[in-house]
């Protein structure tokens, strides 16, 4: 017992400094400024209907980012996404498909290297919510898009990274047609194609600032 009460105390002892440290970096505030994305911690996932049957999910790997976040005014934020459209990847794809996906019928990559989302306004929903309004740039089209986001919170800094850290998910919808993309849309009452809609999923963290001195 008593062999087991000291294995104890020497656990407390080792956490508790570390469980401190968290909690008192929890409770400094985020800070505003410059964020970059952190791609090790991004997604960038997409979904159509395929002749009805199931939704055809695929990401893009190649994701560049840059913010400017204030937490106490996310109205005044800004983000600006660029995207490689030659790194589409999904699961399981058959040989040549890839290639497919990013040449001429599709998102002609070669004439159309970049798609982009600028944004151009924040409209706060609730405590954590927000809406997002920009302009998606594809396929050499640019057009207004909203996605409703959510900010999953952030920290000034913490023991193993001394920089701030924020996290947002998000999500909205397309048509590729208003982009120039229509290969492959079913007719008119019928699902036998590629859907127009598109659906749009994004999970990813920025680091920020240094935490001060």
């Amino acid at each position: 017992m008593r062999l087991s009460a000291s294995f104890a105390a020497l656990a407390l002892v080792a956490t508790t400094p570390l469980a401190f440290a968290l909690d008192q970096n929890a409770a400094a505030p985020v800070p505003k400024g410059a964020y970059v994305i952190d791609k090790a911690h991004t997604s960038v996932v997409f979904r159509v209907s395929h002749i009805g049957f199931s939704s055809y999910t695929g990401r893009f790997t190649n994701v560049d980012a840059k913010l400017d976040f204030d937490p106490t005014r996310i109205a005044s934020s800004r983000v600006m996404v660029t995207i490689d459209p030659k790194s589409i990847q999904a699961d399981n794809a058959p040989s040549g498909f890839l290639d497919s996906l990013a040449g001429k019928s599709w998102l002609d990559a070669d004439h159309f290297p970049v798609m982009s989302f600028r944004s151009t306004g924040v409209e706060v929903t609730g405590q954590n919510t927000f809406r997002l309004r920009g302009e998606l740039t594809l396929h050499g089209v640019t057009r207004p898009i909203t996605l409703d986001a959510i900010y999953n919170g952030g920290y000034a800094s913490h023991p193993y990274e001394p920089r701030a850290r924020v996290g947002f998910s998000a999500k909205g919808s397309f048509k590729r047609s208003d982009f120039g993309v229509s290969y492959g849309i079913p007719e008119p009452g019928t699902t036998m194609g590629i859907g127009d809609n598109v659906q749009v999923i994004l999970e990813t963290e920025f680091t920020g600032p240094p935490a001060a001195k």
